[in-house]
C-alpha cells in the first residue's frame, strides 16, 4: 500500500506527538514494556527524548503539504536513516539481552515507517508520465 506524503507526514506527526507525551509524562510505562529499570539518569534521557519527538512532530506536521522538492527529500531521507538506525539498534540490544521482547514492536514500527518514507520519496522522484 502506497501512502501519500501528506498522509504519511500526518501519521508521523501524530505518532511523534504521542511518543513525546509518553516519554515526557510516563517514561516508566514504556521502559517497563521494554524491561528496562527506571532511574534518574534514564528519566533525564527520556525527558530530552520527549523534546526531540516533539520537534519531529512539528517538522512532520508543517511539511505535510510540501510539493516534491529538495527539502521534502531531505526530511524523508532523514526519517529513513533515523527509523532504520533505531530499528537496528533496538534489534541489536534485544539480541544482546539488554532489553525485553517489547522492543520488537518498536523495531517493527521503525522498519515500516522508514520503508513508507523511502517509498514515498521514491515515488515523488519518478518522472511524471503523460496519459
Amino acid at each position: 500500500m502506497q501512502l501519500s506524503f501528506r498522509t504519511l507526514s500526518l501519521f508521523c506527526a501524530a505518532l511523534c506527538l504521542l511518543l513525546s507525551l509518553v516519554w515526557g509524562l510516563t517514561p516508566q510505562w514504556l521502559l517497563s514494556f521494554w524491561d528496562i529499570e527506571f532511574s534518574f539518569a534514564v528519566g533525564l534521557v527520556a525527558r530530552r527524548t520527549a523534546v526531540l519527538f516533539g520537534a519531529l512532530s512539528v517538522f512532520s506536521f508543517l511539511v505535510r503539504n510540501a510539493p516534491p522538492c529538495a527539502t521534502r527529500n531531505a526530511l524523508s531521507l532523514g526519517f529513513v536513516v533515523g527509523c532504520w538506525g533505531l530499528a537496528v539498534l533496538g534489534f541489536a540490544e534485544w539480541l544482546n539481552g539488554h532489553v525485553g521482547p517489547g522492543i520488537l514492536l518498536a523495531v517493527g514500527f521503525e522498519l515500516a515507517l522508514g520503508l513508507a518514507f523511502f517509498q514515498t520519496r521514491r515515488v515523488s522522484l519518478e518522472p511524471e508520465t503523460a496519459d
